[in-house]
């Protein structure tokens, strides 16, 4: 009946003093009458986030079938702003613009549909503050596990600075750097450096620069000419103090060219086509591929073996490393290329970071091999209990 009225209403065009109104002023009076407005209104601080959100929670009105919306409004001081709405059915709304250690106050409007003008308004709740959380207080396993591989690494760490030998298992292509570095100052080549088509902010390229400068070192001390056509202009920066701090530190500033390390271009296939040009001009006999690349990986490769170079190739790309397997004669995959630095160097806190990450991997993988085999257990009625708490232990909230 309410809602042919109105539309009754809208049809005949008719003033809100007219007749038809004044006579059915009486039922529409008594239906909204009827209606209460949002109860039970409360406002709280989201839990385990970084602030600045407050949630807003109510009990729908009694006839909320005919309510058109929920209309939230917050207040700093005495003035309530409109701050959003809410769908009828909703009982919750999420500020997300307020900031933290200020209080506020938040009440909530029951608009009635098709009567723009009649509304309801809850009581006021609050006051209510806003502030982050240290953690989160429903993921206390990353926080176990993060402090047991950050234990791991400090006592391995202890134990590399005392002098304490670490085992790190021989990992071929860095092993053979020097061969390779060796190799072309044999046969009178130079030696061509390619770091990727990432720029500096990717770890990959930074991984790639730290076995760089093992690789200008000895290039430095053999009087090899080392060549790095760079993707990136930073990357290009990056590497020529590299290499020129190589050739300081064996004492031959002298021998240092800046010319040959230079920028090429930023254009994919554009840098393939030019790093390919210098491989066919200056035949060198060795070539490090070395950092994070794409389509144009095989096409570099293969026109490095074409011209009988070593090739020592590395890359978390792993779409990629089936190519480098079968052109180049080494191949680091994945976290042997960030391995590099500390397994060159030898220095002790990287070796036992190296050894604590090891040892945390270890231990995550135990603890995957317990999960499968509870959650095998389980599927047969064993251990159902058991099986479901440590699996829920390790389920993100």
């Amino acid at each position: 009946m309410f809602f042919c009225l109105i539309f009754l209403l809208n049809q005949l065009q008719v003033s809100p003093d007219s007749s038809i109104l004044e006579a059915s002023s009486e039922p529409i009076d008594s239906l909204i009458s009827a209606i209460s407005p949002p109860t039970e209104v409360v406002a709280f601080d989201i839990p385990n986030d970084r602030g600045g959100a407050i949630r807003v929670e109510w009990t729908p009105s009694s006839e909320d079938s005919i309510i058109s919306r929920y209309e939230i409004f917050r207040a700093e001081g005495e003035e309530y702003k409109s701050i959003g709405t809410a769908m009828w059915g909703s009982n919750k709304y999420e500020d997300k613009d307020v900031t933290n250690g200020k209080e506020y106050n938040y009440k909530v409007r029951a608009i009635v549909a098709g009567i723009g003008d009649v509304y309801m308004d809850s009581e006021i709740a609050g006051p209510v503050i806003s502030s982050a959380q240290w953690f989160h207080r429903g993921r206390w396993n990353a926080l176990i596990l993060g402090m047991i591989v950050c234990c791991l690494s400090l006592l391995y760490i202890w134990k590399a600075k005392r002098g304490e030998p670490l085992f790190i298992r021989k990992i071929s292509g860095l092993e053979a750097v020097d061969d390779a570095v060796g190799r072309a100052t044999e046969m009178g080549r130079p030696i061509l450096y390619l770091t990727g088509l990432m720029d500096m902010s990717d770890i990959s390229t930074i991984a790639s620069l730290s076995i760089l400068k093992r690789v200008a070192n000895r290039a430095a001390f053999y009087n090899t000419p080392l060549i790095v056509p760079a993707y990136d202009p930073i990357v290009m920066s990056a590497a020529q103090e590299i290499v020129k701090q190589a050739h300081l530190e064996i004492g031959r500033p002298d021998t240092y060219d800046e010319s040959r390390i230079f920028f090429l271009t930023s254009s994919q296939f554009g840098y393939a086509a030019g790093v390919d040009g210098i491989i066919l001009r200056e035949k060198p006999g060795a070539i490090f591929l070395q950092g994070y690349f794409f389509a144009e990986s095989l096409i570099l490769a293969e026109t490095g073996a074409s011209v009988g170079a070593i090739q020592i190739a590395g890359t978390p790309a792993t779409s990629q490393l089936p190519f480098f397997v079968a052109s180049c004669d080494y191949t680091l995959i994945g976290e042997e290329m960030y391995a590099a630095s500390s397994y060159l160097s030898r220095e002790p806190t990287l070796l036992g970071s190296i050894k604590g990450e090891d040892y945390s991997k270890m231990i995550i993988m135990i603890l995957i091999g317990i999960g499968v085999l509870l959650a095998t257990l389980s599927s047969f009625g064993i251990l159902e209990n058991i099986a479901s708490q440590f699996i829920n232990w390790f389920t993100p909230v």
